[in-house]
């Protein structure tokens, strides 16, 4: 475990110095704090759920950005034969890649509670909700960054591993929500479709904890690591 801190503290430094982070990061905040005033019109629930659902649809883009160069980099560059040849297993190397992108996600959502402080300031926030949508947000963070580290895996390039990355998310996000909005979708059909990650992510946003839900996003987050470490597995023997 500690070695992979000393990845996660490696792979989090490094987003202070790509001016890629930067750019995701601007555009992200710059996005939120739009959708921010749908949830600051005066009469709107004091909860923050706009912000919070269209969030997940921001993450379906932002992720793979961020996320394309944990592994297909170190490909590219060699950099992962040094440090297989360390004593660094592969499990501690996924979960220091995961846990310093992890670590930036969080300080990418640290500016956004300030839209807390604004609804304080004019209104009565329903904590329990916000609680629940940040909870989400991080669940949704933790499977997106999984599949993107995933994607990362399987390439020396960093642009194939962001588009597949986002296909993936694409399809496991948007498609769902779109299906599920066609009432021609019944039976067998609906049921897939509420598999979907933006149809699990809704309940937090409303304030609903369900251990379904819950169950879901750290079961496949724990799908994709493990899946990770599988091909780093087989690649060190190539």
């Amino acid at each position: 475990m500690n070695r992979s801190m000393v990845i996660a503290r490696r792979e989090l430094s490094s987003y202070f110095y790509s001016p890629i982070a930067y750019v995701a990061m601007m555009l992200f905040l710059l996005a939120s704090g739009f959708l921010f005033w749908n949830d600051f019109d005066p009469g709107q629930p004091v909860t923050m759920r706009t912000i919070f659902e269209w969030m997940v649809w921001l993450l379906v883009f932002v992720i793979p950005v961020l996320s394309m160069n944990l592994l297909a980099q170190e490909w590219a560059t060699g950099t992962i034969e040094t440090m297989m040849t360390a004593p660094v297993g592969e499990m501690d190397m996924v979960l220091g890649k995961f846990l310093g992108l992890l670590s930036f996600f969080i300080v990418l959502l640290l500016p956004t509670l300030v839209y807390l402080g604004m609804l304080a300031m004019y209104g009565r926030p329903d904590y329990g909700t916000i609680f629940t949508g940040y909870l989400g947000i991080l669940l949704v963070g933790c499977l997106f960054i999984s599949i993107g580290l995933f994607c990362s895996s399987l390439t020396r390039s960093q642009v194939v591993a962001a588009v597949a990355a986002a296909a993936v998310l694409f399809v496991a996000t948007i498609v769902p929500w779109w299906a599920g909005s066609r009432t021609t979708v019944v039976g067998f059909w609906r049921k897939i479709v509420d598999q979907g990650v933006f149809t699990r992510y809704v309940d937090f946003s409303k304030g609903i904890i369900d251990t379904g839900n819950l169950v879901f996003f750290l079961a496949t987050t724990a799908v994709f690591l493990f899946l990770t470490v599988k091909v780093l597995e087989s690649r060190r023997w190539k």
